[in-house]
């Protein structure tokens, strides 16, 4: 099952800004009229219930939205770039790599059809109609797109279950699946007969439940022995768990405290979740002679536990019977939503102020909107005008000073370099 997979998003970068001058016949001195570049396509992921796993995504790593495109005369803006929608499955959770080595959640698409934009396609340039000013008349200048946004993200899809099973490798998980619902897990008499998580949908009577076997727990798991680290994080979104124990094992508690130190080495939060424990095999005659000394055992620990048989479907619909109750009184005291808490982010405007940073003997400003007007082309007297103009407005000076700038230091924006005399 491809359950989880890493890859790279690239945004559309927005269109080039136009320089171009009205040339109708009858209007004299005409003025700029070139129009703003297009925006850049977003990346976007939507849940899709027709889709099972990250299958689709395992060959090809790299997924670019398209650009925008370049602005026109006549004030025409360029078309902005279609959005690229990545379909996945629903409960994937996206996760930004980030460089401190702690993913950062950046969606839970936990219901079909919705969606979250990851990756921001570039803001268009600005024509040069924009830049006409009382004594710059017909302004030979525009503004670069902005680069689309890349992204690296992990997509891990996390089962939407409402109960889970749980237990040690060949303890009958996939039976007792496949006597409770219409799935048809394999079924072998061998550890790790289950590669992959199974659902199956339970009936009571109009209503219904989700049930998930989750697969590999063994001493470890949470390190990643056995198979249980490839399915611990499906746990993550049931309400409840049955624990189903073997009956015919040596220690049947101690198999129990096994399997539940795993659950809360991996996640503390899982072992959080309300428990049913049954224990399996009463069909075996060794384990119906030792029912009531199992009994004991698990009461004296405070555990009420359920026998039943997996094979024959003996106590099998008690046993649902009871999960169904429980899950009843769940959903009435925590009606919250199956969706992780997400970070909230809270971004500052792109093109907000300035900053200065110093580049060996060089004082670099940091403009974004400024450094699009320089990024590539002549450095014409009037674009360096233009950039000291704005700059001065920006109040860049006292920001230099505080810098320590001296007279005759470089001072560079963009691809726009010039001396301070001041």
């Amino acid at each position: 099952m491809f359950d989880k997979v890493e890859i790279i998003l690239r945004a559309g970068d927005g269109g080039d800004g136009a320089i171009s001058f009205r040339r109708e016949k009858f209007v004299p001195f005409g003025g700029p009229d070139g129009g703003d570049g297009g925006k850049g396509g977003d990346v976007i992921f939507k849940a899709d219930n027709s889709m099972t796993d990250f299958r689709p995504f395992v060959n090809k790593g790299i997924y670019k939205a398209v650009a925008g495109k370049r602005g026109a005369g006549q004030k025409k803006h360029g078309k902005d770039g279609d959005d690229l929608v990545l379909n996945v499955p629903i409960g994937t959770v996206v996760f930004n790599k980030t460089g401190s080595g702690t993913p950062e959640v950046l969606a839970d698409l936990y219901r079909e059809g919705k969606q979250v934009i990851v990756a921001h396609g570039g803001k268009g340039g600005l024509g040069n109609v924009h830049f006409k000013t009382s004594t710059r008349q017909t302004p030979e200048m525009a503004q670069q797109g902005e680069t689309g946004a890349e992204i690296t993200v992990l997509l891990d899809l996390r089962l939407i279950a409402d109960v889970g099973i749980i237990g040690y490798p060949n303890v009958g998980k996939s039976s007792l699946l496949a006597a409770a619902s219409a799935a048809k897990p394999e079924i072998a008499n061998y550890p790790f007969t289950t590669k992959e998580p199974v659902l199956g949908v339970v009936e009571m009577g109009y209503e219904n439940f989700v049930l998930a076997e989750i697969p590999g727990l063994i001493v470890g798991a949470h390190q990643g022995r056995g198979l249980g680290h490839d399915f611990l994080h499906h746990a993550v979104r049931t309400r409840l768990f049955i624990h189903l124990v073997d009956g015919s094992s040596v220690s049947p508690i101690a198999d129990m405290i096994a399997v539940n130190n795993e659950l809360s080495l991996y996640d503390p939060a899982l072992l959080q979740k309300p428990q049913i424990v049954a224990i399996n095999k009463v069909d075996i005659p060794e384990v119906i002679e030792k029912i009531e000394e199992l009994r004991n055992t698990f009461k004296q620990a405070g555990i009420d536990v359920t026998f039943v048989s997996a094979a024959t479907g003996e106590g099998v619909g008690k046993l649902m019977a009871q999960v169904w109750d429980k899950l009843q009184s769940l959903v009435k005291a925590t009606p919250a939503s199956p969706e992780i808490p997400e970070k909230v982010f809270r971004p500052q405007p792109r093109d907000a102020g300035i900053n200065v940073r110093k580049e060996g003997d060089t004082f670099v400003i940091d403009a974004p909107g400024l450094v699009r007007m320089v990024s590539g082309g002549e450095v014409t007297p009037e674009l360096l005008g233009y950039v000291r103009d704005s700059l001065s407005r920006l109040g860049y000076e006292r920001l230099l000073r505080r810098a320590g700038v001296k007279f005759g230091d470089k001072i560079r924006c963009g691809s726009v370099e010039w001396e301070w005399f001041q």
